[in-house]
């Protein structure tokens, strides 16, 4: 079930789930949230392609912190390939630089090809991607016309099904890992079909955890005040992290950069979570003893917790 959500405070904290629009950069999207929001720090959890729409978390104020928790979860897509015409970018924003047969297909066969694409792949990056070689944007040098050697990535394909079928046109649903470039799985695709092929349309569904979650588009933020927007607590971005209920010297000492032996830092009616004693660099959700969340703590080489990040309130206390 969708978690409930929190009313914004002033400046906001939380993860806004924005439905991006088609034509707009995910930078240019977040520097709008940020606008409507009065300039707050602001960032977002993995790029979406201007041509591409859906969900594209933004995180607000103390959450930025939390980006990097929600660029490792599964993200899941509805696209359109074209068969017939591969084009430089791989979408329908690059130019056509190739163009070939479209054998007769059948919707059996599409399902026997996308087995091949089920579960962990190696995937050549494209050029035209926000991958840095020698310090310089891939797709800088893409528009130069230089090509440079990109090494395969290992990536998961958890799911990948076919949603419609007609002759030139496939629609299809995939669930996949961090690293996965759909435009390049549209291209193989079509080459395993014996043709070539191109995104035209690409929407991300969700990024995970946020699975069952609602979106909101800017239009209906403008019209909206800040502290009537759906921001999502912080600690939706942890909740694959196991949590840890900390007494208030505990916190106060970590806020101070103090590393605390485990023991010492669960509540003894808690210390049942501390045992048996959780493998180093495990990184836990942090609660106080009244249950309110107050940040993320990780376990050092001798397992030894320290905080990894805390919110304001505390690190001034």
């Amino acid at each position: 079930m969708p978690a409930a959500t929190v009313t914004a405070a002033i400046p906001p904290l939380g993860i806004l789930l924005l439905d991006k629009p088609i034509g707009l950069s995910s930078n240019a999207a977040l520097q709008r949230v940020r606008r409507l929001a009065g300039g707050v720090k602001a960032g977002h959890a993995g790029s979406l392609d201007p041509l591409a729409s859906g969900m594209l978390a933004v995180c607000l104020g103390e959450a930025t912190r939390l980006a990097g928790e929600l660029l490792a979860g599964r993200k899941a897509y509805q696209f359109v390939v074209r068969l017939g015409e591969r084009t430089a970018t791989g979408d329908a924003e690059g130019a056509v630089i190739e163009r070939s047969p479209v054998p007769r297909l059948t919707a059996a066969a599409v399902d026997a090809a996308l087995v091949r694409f089920r579960g962990p792949q190696q995937q050549v990056p494209p050029m035209y991607a926000a991958l840095k070689h020698a310090g310089e944007p891939l797709y800088r040098l893409a528009r130069r016309g230089v090509a440079v050697p990109r090494a395969p990535r290992s990536l998961i394909i958890d799911e990948l099904e076919l949603l419609r079928f007609e002759p030139d046109r496939l629609e299809l649903r995939v669930l996949c890992s961090k690293g996965t470039y759909v435009r390049v799985l549209g291209e193989d695709l079509a080459h395993a079909l014996g043709s070539c092929g191109h995104l035209t349309a690409l929407r991300r569904l969700y990024l995970e955890p946020f699975v069952q979650e609602p979106m909101i588009d800017l239009t209906t933020l403008e019209t909206r005040p800040v502290t009537t927007w759906p921001l999502l607590p912080p600690e939706r971005a942890l909740l694959h992290r196991p949590a840890l209920r900390l007494h208030a010297a505990a916190l106060r000492a970590l806020a101070h950069g103090r590393v605390l032996p485990l023991d010492a830092a669960v509540p003894p009616q808690a210390s049942a979570q501390a045992a048996p004693s959780p493998a180093p660099a495990a990184r836990y959700r942090l609660y106080d003893e009244q249950g309110r969340f107050c940040g993320l703590g990780a376990l050092d080489e001798h397992g030894r917790l320290k905080a990894s990040w805390l919110l304001r309130a505390l690190r001034l206390a």
